[in-house]
């Protein structure tokens, strides 16, 4: 089935996406230079960044109602400030209505018994200690908020997330708590002597992504019983005290890690054990707790590899969660399995669709599983029959499904999605007989239209062995001119550049900027098949940097307006690695690169990392097993070829690729007198994401490459 999916969707050489020319508000920005042939303002950095950002939908249990977030971020100081609109889902052409909660609050989600609860920071008691709370409203279809009114207090504890059991009888809490702690929160020992943190060599980790782990500390999840939409008792450790890992898992789990039986008799979670081994394993195992305070079960304890997301049908018969078969492979194929919950029997049900999954939810009557998975450029979603396992692409959108997520079913056969795309953020989407949707919020789409339109053009091309391989090009409509060109490498390694926005690594930013802005899904991408990804393993230099050089040359051969003679290339992560080993390999192409975030020497790298499972596994052993491979693949050894000028940036909270990487290669810049500068954040991980410095990251690399591409004679220019 999932091989049929695959060979189909290669026959398009080629498809055309046209943001779409709608009436918006005021373009913010006027540092962007007109471009010839284009007559409407090109976006900014400064429209990206401010652009409304909606979030993902709640909805009453009724499925009448839909309720969700648009973001909003001020021009001027770039607050961000959130607001929460209601939207009638039985009224086609309803108008949503904004409300206010009475405290500024987040995750908002409906309960069973159509209250509204949400976390804020505040407190209608204005004596009270800043601390993360759980609250609760009465929402009317007009907007009208009774509350808010106080559901979970937990003295001294951030309440981090909360969901509610689908009888109403108990809410589960987490946080960060002392994996020894009987209760959600213990009061904390006296200060100790100095400010340094000790850590044992068997705890685990001691850092990860970007904060320093406080020693004995875990995420960990307690359930309260609900008395008059109130906690009541000391709550039980779903963990039976055991202090197994963290839930949610670290560092970006979520409620999807947590899911409630639906007679709410008990609790699944996942937790990947928190010892010596955790800085190797992607062994995430799905627990059993029976809410008795006794040990939870394992589930999952005969796969050593990756299980989460657990999801239990709505009949309470089933659990449907993914699996990987590779244990310490953070790529491997998701696949859905079920497992009966009387007989404990297990079956694979996607096994035999060479496709990931994520997203799971089920349909009312228990009979489909809705999911999502990247599809060559897209990311579709899909039903699975619970039963037989056959698995239907959901044509959902008129045109290209482009990037679909939060997949809703709701009663009457209704689906409730949010969709974007390179053109366009997030909007919510309602699709009735999952047939195609119609648009219901307006949070982005309006105002994009009044800026220059951008035009994305797929393309594919024979790569590496022969190997079909897909590239997009985004570029201005209407340029006129010849078009510098940027070649722009995704991370992962196994990632995508997808059809998809990004309110970091945006396409249509780039190419507003007067660029034709060239993504070539290499060997090793998501989204064509376990094997095609597989076969970065080992090789992260060869196929790949073949596929970009093959895929630039049929982008120029495609649009004859692309200057290749003009050419710069950027990446961050794998793809900042990729220019530190361009520089090396193919020194002389490109006028000029942009690395953020890259893998400057291997060794190094190995040993300041945290998630040590992912070069074990990408290089075949540790640096001590495998020093030969990561040794072939390392850019350090290729320095002396180095020419090319370079914008290094990093972060100095990243821990994934330590921000000394970024040091070590702006010396090897400096100590050869290539033309090179040096962006560090103080403040920031592997992402850049606060507003201001978003601001000055895209206006730093807009200025770096209109230095090399635009001004030819300039005394920057290439040309010297």
């Amino acid at each position: 089935m999932g091989n049929t999916i695959l060979k189909a969707a290669l026959l398009a050489a080629s498809s055309l996406v046209v943001t779409s020319p709608l009436a918006a508000e005021a373009h913010t920005e006027t540092a962007v230079s007109a471009v010839p042939g284009v007559d409407k303002p090109p976006m900014s950095a400064r429209d990206l960044i401010t652009m409304p950002r909606l979030g993902g939908p709640t909805v009453t249990p009724d499925g009448r109602y839909a309720v969700y977030s648009v973001t909003n971020t001020d021009p001027e100081d770039f607050k961000r400030t959130p607001t929460h609109y209601v939207l009638d889902l039985q009224t086609p052409g309803a108008d949503p209505v904004a409300f206010e909660l009475g405290l500024r609050g987040f995750s908002l989600a409906f309960g069973p018994d159509s209250f509204l609860y949400f976390i804020s920071y505040e407190s209608t008691d204005e004596e009270s200690e800043e601390r993360a709370r759980v609250w609760r409203v009465a929402l009317e279809a007009d907007g009208n908020v009774t509350g808010p009114m106080p559901v979970a207090d937990i003295p001294g504890t951030d309440i981090a997330g909360f969901k509610l059991a689908p009888n109403g009888s108990a809410i589960a809490l987490w946080g960060e708590v002392d994996r020894e702690c009987t209760q959600f929160g213990c009061a904390e020992e006296g200060e100790g002597l100095g400010t340094g943190r000790l850590y044992e060599g068997d705890g685990g980790f001691y850092r990860h992504w970007d904060r320093w782990i406080e020693p004995g500390t875990l995420n960990r999840v307690f359930v309260f019983g609900l008395e008059g939409g109130q906690t009541v008792g000391d709550g039980v450790a779903v963990d039976g005290g055991m202090g197994i890992g963290n839930t949610p898992t670290m560092p970006f789990g979520g409620g999807e890690d947590i899911a409630w039986a639906p007679d709410g008799s008990g609790l699944y979670f996942v937790a990947r054990e928190a010892n010596s081994s955790e800085p190797l394993s992607t062994d995430l195992d799905i627990y059993w707790s029976d809410l008795s305070g006794s040990a939870p079960v394992s589930l999952t304890a005969a796969n050593e590899a990756y299980d989460a997301s657990p999801v239990p049908s709505p009949d309470g018969l089933y659990l449907a969660y993914v699996a990987m078969e590779r244990p310490g492979y953070e790529a491997d194929r998701l696949v859905i399995h079920v497992r009966d919950l009387a007989t404990g029997e297990i079956r694979a049900l996607t096994q035999d669709t060479d496709l990931s999954f994520g997203g799971l939810s089920w349909s009312a009557d228990s009979s489909t599983i809705f999911a999502t998975a990247t599809h060559v450029l897209d990311t579709p979603a899909f039903s699975i029959d619970a039963q037989t396992g056959e698995v239907t692409e959901l044509n959902l959108m008129a045109g290209n499904e482009a990037h679909i997520g939060n997949l809703t079913p709701i009663a009457g056969e209704r689906l409730l999605f949010t969709r974007d795309s390179i053109g366009v953020p997030s909007e919510l989407f309602l699709a009735s007989d999952m047939g195609t949707a119609r648009p219901l919020t307006d949070a982005a789409t309006s105002r994009m239209g009044e800026m220059a339109t951008t035009v994305t053009t797929r393309f594919s091309f024979a790569g590496a062995n022969g190997d079909t391989v897909w590239g997009q090009i985004t570029r201005l409509e209407g340029q006129e001119g010849s078009i510098p060109a940027i070649l722009y490498i995704h991370g992962g390694p196994q990632g995508s550049f997808r059809d998809g926005w990004s309110s970091r690594w945006n396409p249509r930013v780039l190419a507003s900027q007067g660029y034709a802005v060239i993504s070539v899904d290499f060997h090793g991408s998501a989204g064509y098949g376990q094997e095609f990804m597989d076969s970065i393993n080992r090789d992260w230099g060869g196929k790949p940097l073949e596929d970009l050089q093959l895929g630039l040359a049929a982008a120029l051969e495609l649009d004859p307006q692309i200057d290749g003679e003009r050419a710069c290339a950027m990446g961050a992560s794998y793809g900042g690695y990729m220019v530190n080993w361009i520089a090396g390999n193919w020194p002389d192409r490109f006028d000029c690169l942009v690395q953020h975030d890259g893998l400057f020497d291997m060794r190094s790298f190995y040993y300041s990392t945290e998630e040590l499972w992912f070069p074990r596994w990408d290089f075949g052993g540790s640096y001590s097993e495998a020093s030969e491979t990561y040794e072939r693949w390392n850019p350090v050894n290729h320095v002396d070829n180095w020419r090319t000028p370079m914008l290094v940036i990093a972060g100095e909270q990243d821990f994934r690729v330590p921000y000394t990487q970024g040091l070590q290669s702006f010396t090897a810049l400096q100590e050869r007198d290539i033309p090179s500068q040096l962006l560090v954040f103080p403040d920031e991980n592997h992402w850049v994401l606060g507003a201001e410095n978003s601001l000055q990251w895209h206006n730093t690399v807009f200025a770096w490459l209109d230095r090399w591409l635009k001004s030819e004679g300039d005394e920057g220019s290439a040309a010297e």
